[in-house]
């Protein structure tokens, strides 16, 4: 069975990339533009890694981590969080996520660094 990724990512050019990166990956991944159709969803089926924005429309992908690590449901899932401001010593000091990586990203890194969480 393939391993599960969601993804929240408001820009959709990003999120498309994201999306298309991790199918080919071998990965079942359902991509979000905000995150009350993530909240819907993640109240459903938990998966086997979140990969969060930390600007969104609707929230902020550091409550979201935050939230998703205070749940017990949740608490054990992977979190990667994506940033494109390179203020990543401060989203790492507000939230518990596993992994932080700056926007733009290698995309050889990115999967890289998701195997490490995830083993299909």
């Amino acid at each position: 069975m393939k391993k599960c990724i969601y993804v929240l990512e408001d820009n959709p050019g990003i999120r498309d990339i994201i999306e298309y990166l991790l199918t080919e990956e071998d990965y079942e991944v359902f991509a979000y533009a905000n995150a009350s159709t993530f909240w819907k969803q993640i109240n459903n089926f938990i998966p086997d890694m979140v990969i969060l924005d930390v600007m969104l429309p609707d929230g902020n992908g550091l409550e979201i981590c935050n939230q998703l690590k205070s749940n017990a449901k949740t608490h054990d899932v992977p979190i990667m969080m994506m940033s494109g401001n390179n203020y990543l010593s401060k989203v790492k000091s507000k939230c518990p996520a596993d992994e932080y990586i700056n926007k733009p990203f290698d995309l050889n890194d990115f999967t890289n660094r998701i195997e490490r969480y995830v083993h299909n």
